[in-house]
Order: C-alpha cells, then structure tokens, then sequence
C-alpha cells in the first residue's frame, strides 16, 4: 500500500512540475521579452520556482535569456514544423494556400481540427506566421462549419454539450437547432460561409479537403472584408475556386 501510495504522489507531483512548466511558457508566447518579476505575476508561481523551470527551458534551449527578459526559443520552431507535416496532406495543403492567396489577393488558410476545436496550419495573407497554431471555435467559422458537417448528428450534439455554442458577434450561430440547418446545408451545396460570425466585418468561405481514399483533411478557406466579399463573390467565385485548390490536393497526394 505505501508503495502505491508513493508512487501516485510522485505521479503528482510529476504532473504539477508539468503544468507550471506549461503555464510559463503561455506566459512568454505572446509577449517579447518577460522578466521574473512580471512572470510571476502571470503564472501566480513564487519566484525561485520560475526561476528554477526558466533555468530547465533555457538549459534545454526552448527559453532564451537575455539582460534579464525570457523569450521562447527557437527549438519550438522545430516542433511546430514537425506538426505542420506529420501528414503528407498537410504539406500539399500547404502550397495549395499560397497559390489561392496569391490568385484572389484575399486570405487564406488551411483549417484542421483538434481538441473540439480549429487550429491554423498554413495561412497566407499576412507578414508573419502567427496565427499558425492559433486555435477558434469550430462553429464561428466557415472552415469550423466544414469540419463539424463532416461529423454525424451525435458527434455534433456533444460538441455542443461539450464547448457550447459561445457568441463571438452579433452573427454568431447560438441556437442548436439553427446550427444543425445550417450543417445540413453545407453538406448539400459543399461549403460553408461564415457572415460575420467570427469578427464583425469579415466575411469566409471554406470547403473540405479530402484526400484520394475520400479520407476528410481538414478544411480550405479564404476570408476578408464584407466590402469584398459580396453576396455573387461569395456564393459563385469562391466556392469554385476553393474547390478547385482542394481538388488539386487530392490530386497531388494521388500521383504526387
């Protein structure tokens, strides 16, 4: 008994180490440069414990010190890359991305889901990457709406239970039943619109990538302004724009 007992408390103990190693490095993520002083005042972390999970992250070279400021370090780059690729369709998805940006001068990203919720992969219309790995709601946005269409009516139903239904705008779809429909309509026409359910003022559309075994991927889209995309741009253009991209990924990932 006392030796499960130990065991189960360093099993504890293990996974609190854990979490405040993770609550720092949410603390550094957003910001150029964190001292202590202000690290500690993010994480709740006594002093000399930050100390101590700073002095492990820089030693293993995932947090860079400098004049007394943290910054996360570029080892994660490697991580974020491996994740970015760990399927083969990802890497299709990614140039795919870059060719619609550049063909409609719009937005364009590449959606996929995890953890109930829409995570960026590849993104273009923009000077840096931050967004990538940024993480929203699945039924805020077109690319969501895709990803939850592609699941039956249960899978929905605890999503719903599960996360809710969390107002973003004025647009944002709220009501179960309102969400249901709306699924039921981007499996019959096979896209979805977001209209200004995400951010007042943008408008999306986003269709399913499937690979060649008809396996779901994730989801393609483009998004901008509602003084762009109009009504004709976003039910006629762009659909078969996306289609066409999302095609040419199956396409690659066939005959490569």
């Amino acid at each position: 008994m006392g030796t499960n007992r130990d065991e189960n408390d360093a099993e504890e103990v293990g996974v609190s180490t854990t979490r405040k190693t993770f609550a720092l490095l949410e603390a550094l993520k957003d910001e150029e440069g964190v001292t202590i002083a202000e690290l500690t005042d993010r994480t709740d972390l006594s002093k000399s414990t930050a100390y101590r999970h700073l002095q492990t992250l820089t030693d293993l070279g995932y947090v860079i010190e400098r004049d007394g400021h943290y910054y996360v370090g570029f080892r994660f780059v490697e991580l974020g890359e491996q994740a970015r690729s760990r399927r083969v369709g990802y890497t299709a998805a990614k140039r795919a991305v870059f060719e619609l940006g550049q063909e409609t001068d719009e937005r364009a990203v590449f959606i996929v889901e995890e953890d109930n919720e829409a995570v960026y992969v590849h993104r273009y219309g923009s000077l840096s990457n931050t967004m990538i790995g940024h993480r929203r709601p699945l039924h805020s946005m077109a690319s969501g709406k895709v990803i939850l269409a592609e699941w039956d009516d249960v899978a929905v139903a605890d999503y719903v239970d599960s996360v809710g239904l969390e107002a973003l705008s004025a647009n944002t779809i709220t009501d179960p039943d309102a969400l249901f429909d709306e699924l039921e309509t981007i499996r019959d026409r096979g896209y979805a619109v977001n209209d200004q359910e995400h951010m007042d003022g943008l408008r999306g559309v986003a269709v399913p990538v499937y690979t060649p075994d008809d396996e779901f991927l994730g989801a393609l889209a483009a998004f901008g302004p509602t003084s762009r995309f109009t009504d004709d741009y976003v039910h006629d253009d762009l659909p078969t724009r996306l289609r066409d991209k999302a095609g040419e990924i199956r396409v690659t990932l066939a005959y490569g």
